[in-house]
């Protein structure tokens, strides 16, 4: 290692041992290293929010780069340039002494320059009689040279980043217009439900989008919209299959909405045999697999059942399902009809039919025999957790902003 590249500021300014290390770095700089300067300074702007820097920094950056006589860094040459601050401030657009001095500082503690000071401070060269450069004092270009290709890879993450941004921006906006138009289209044709509650849920989930600046603001709004949509969907898909508008549409306010729900008295069936003598006589349509949520939108309806995860926080679908075992136990859920659930749903959707069911404990007489009805609908496909967790999502919504 060449510590005798590794040097301090002069004057009053502070050197700090984060410097030092990026001087370390720059002395192990690989032999016969070249990168083009231009290329290298597009990384920089378009990696520009990762490196903390702001506009009138790069424009000093371009500066410092233009006074570079060479088009590529190379550790065989100096990478030293040493313009006086009223050449960088002419070629900087003109911008002010002091915001060219704040700029250089930001430059530097972004690690892609470093000052070579001379000992009065002053920048200049000094040259052999070949003209050949012995010795500059001024800012060296070494660091852009050493971090290339790690600033290339943080450009190529931006760009990828804002590519998902805008597919998730391209799928919001797929997203809002199907459920405009399917609760339109619902209301015009006299469909029956709650479409004043799904309304509002619609409302209040496109309102997120004028705060929404990072990719998940707007994947949490697009969760909602999807969950919506499920919704509404599974609304009329059930009137559809069933041609009886009066009682699969109102499917969310018989299991979530309906604050009425210690009208469900039925007793839990000892065995799943008993309960599909029941629902055999009554099967509409073959069951299809249930969609399974996000775990994150998940947890915004059901947030109770974070306190029976291990540690008191849901990480993945593994917490929320050791969550739901307990839960059961705690309701008085018996294990064969948790087991039924999990055959008939899926092991994550009955552990979020579970959360649900937790949120809702106090309106619900019987815990056991609610999950098992759940389950019978789940196998005559007449029954989505989509619209469960929206209600569910629409009702913590308001209880927050009224907190």
């Amino acid at each position: 290692m060449q510590s005798g590249s590794i040097t301090t500021p002069f004057g009053r300014r502070q050197v700090t041992l984060a410097l030092v290390k990026a001087q370390f770095k720059i002395s192990d700089l690989r032999t016969g290293k070249t990168a083009d300067k231009w290329k290298v300074y597009r990384d920089v702007c378009d990696a520009r929010t990762l490196l903390g820097l702001r506009d009138r920094a790069l424009a000093v950056l371009n500066a410092l780069l233009s006074f570079y006589p060479e088009a590529e860094l190379s550790d065989d040459e100096n990478l030293v340039v040493f313009p006086s601050n009223a050449q960088l401030i002419a070629r900087a657009n003109g911008i002010a002494g002091t915001t060219l001095r704040e700029n250089l500082a930001v430059l530097v503690d972004a690690g892609l320059i470093n000052r070579n000071d001379s000992p009065n401070g002053k920048r200049y060269v000094r040259r052999g009689k070949d003209g050949a450069v012995e010795t500059a004092y001024g800012f060296s270009l070494a660091p852009l040279l050493a971090r290339s290709d790690e600033i290339a890879l943080m450009a190529q993450q931006v760009a990828e980043d804002a590519r998902r941004l805008k597919v998730v921006k391209e799928r919001i906006t797929i997203t809002r217009r199907d459920v405009r138009k399917l609760i339109t289209a619902a209301v015009e044709d006299g469909a029956a439900d709650d479409w004043e509650m799904m309304e509002a849920t619609y409302v209040a989930a496109v309102a997120k989008l004028k705060g929404a600046k990072s990719k998940p603001d707007f994947e949490a709004v697009l969760d909602e919209l999807t969950l919506l949509r499920e919704g509404v969907l599974n609304v009329l898909e059930c009137q559809v299959f069933s041609g009886d508008s009066d009682t699969n549409g109102n499917d969310i306010r018989q299991h979530i909405q309906n604050s009425n729900t210690d009208s469900i008295s039925e007793l839990e069936p000892r065995s799943e045999k008993e309960q599909g003598q029941r629902s055999g006589q009554n099967l509409v349509r073959h069951a299809e697999p249930l969609k399974t949520f996000p775990i994150g939108l998940v947890m915004r309806a059901c947030p109770e059942i974070a306190a029976y995860a291990p540690g008191g926080e849901v990480r993945g679908w593994r917490d929320l399902m050791s969550a739901a075992v307990v839960v059961r136990s705690t309701l008085g859920v018996s294990a064969s009809a948790y087991q039924d659930a999990c055959e008939a749903m899926g092991a994550e959707n009955a552990a979020v039919a579970m959360a649900a069911i937790l949120e809702r404990a106090g309106h619900i007489n019987s815990a056991g025999g609610y999950l098992r009805d759940l389950t019978s609908r789940t196998r005559r496909g007449e029954f989505s957790l989509g619209p469960m967790l929206m209600a569910l999502l629409k009702v913590n919504s308001e209880g927050a902003m009224r907190a």
